[in-house]
C-alpha cells in the first residue's frame, strides 16, 4: 500500500500540532520562572542593573556549551533554522542540478547571495510586520493554512 499521499497530509499538519505543544507548554512555564527569578534579584539588589563582574562572566562563559562560546545564540537558531528548513528543497535540487552543468563556484557564489537576499527581505519584511500585528495572529494564520493544506491534501484524489 502506497501511504505517500498520507505521509503529505502528515508532513503538513505535524508541524502546527508541535509548535502548538511548544508555545503552551515549558515556554509559558520558563518565561515566568525567569521573570520570577529576575524579579526577586531586582528587589534584593535595587538600583543596580547588572549584578556581578567580569569574572563572573568568564566563568559563566567557560560553563556555556562550545558553540555558544563562539556564536551567539540567535545566530545557531537562524543557521539552523535555515540550515534545516533547506536541506532537500527544490532550490538545492535546482542547485544541484544547475552544479552539474556550471561553474561550481559561479552556483555556490550565487546561491549564497541568492538565500542571502531572500533571507534579508524576510527579515526586513518580518520586522516592519512585527510592528502592526501581533507574532501570534502571525504565528495563528500560519498554523491555520498548514491545516487547510493537510486536509486538503487528505481530501484531494491520487492519482496512479
Amino acid at each position: 500500500m502506497d501511504t505517500s499521499h498520507y505521509d503529505c497530509a502528515f508532513l503538513w499538519i505535524w508541524p502546527v500540532v508541535f509548535m502548538g505543544w511548544i508555545n503552551g507548554g515549558w515556554e509559558a512555564e520558563e518565561l515566568a520562572e525567569v521573570e520570577a527569578k529576575l524579579d526577586a534579584d531586582w528587589k534584593a539588589n535595587p538600583g543596580t542593573v547588572k549584578g556581578g563582574n567580569k569574572t563572573d562572566d568568564d566563568s559563566k562563559k567557560e560553563r556555556r556549551p562550545f558553540l555558544t562560546q563562539f556564536f551567539s545564540p540567535i545566530f545557531l537558531k537562524a543557521f539552523s533554522i535555515t540550515f534545516f528548513g533547506e536541506w532537500g528543497d527544490k532550490s538545492q535540487l535546482a542547485t544541484i542540478g544547475l552544479a552539474a552543468d556550471e561553474n561550481p563556484f559561479g552556483v555556490v557564489l550565487g546561491g549564497i547571495l541568492g538565500q542571502a537576499l531572500c533571507t534579508t527581505a524576510a527579515v526586513l519584511g518580518g520586522k516592519s510586520l512585527a510592528c502592526q500585528i501581533s507574532e501570534k495572529i502571525v504565528a495563528l494564520s500560519g498554523g491555520v493554512l498548514f491545516i487547510v493544506f493537510g486536509i486538503q491534501s487528505l481530501l484531494s484524489t491520487v492519482q496512479s
